[in-house]
């Protein structure tokens, strides 16, 4: 029984650690005249428009999109791979381990 509470708090402990790592990655992604940095937690950092003029709104709109999605899904992946190392440590049932 003791084991089992000594391994939830070391889960959380490590859960609170990525959250931190998470929160101070920042992820980058580029379309179009669009870079979006966003950090683990999916949070927009920083939005550049590389061009001085915009001469087409629904084309900036899109690439804007696009570079939200792409810089969402990256971050998506690294929150993953951080957890599967994690989730590696315990043997919950559905975890993988």
């Amino acid at each position: 029984m003791f084991d089992k509470a000594k391994n939830l708090y070391k889960l959380q402990k490590q859960a609170r650690d990525i959250k931190h790592k998470l929160k101070n990655t920042h992820i980058e992604a580029e379309e179009g005249e669009v870079i979006v940095t966003i950090n683990g937690e999916q949070e927009v950092v920083k939005i550049e428009i590389k061009s001085e003029t915009i001469s087409d709104k629904n084309k900036l709109e899109k690439d804007l999109e696009k570079a939200l999605n792409k810089a969402i899904k990256k971050s998506q992946q690294i929150g993953a791979e951080l957890m599967k190392d994690v989730m590696g440590d315990f043997n919950f049932p559905g975890a993988g381990a």
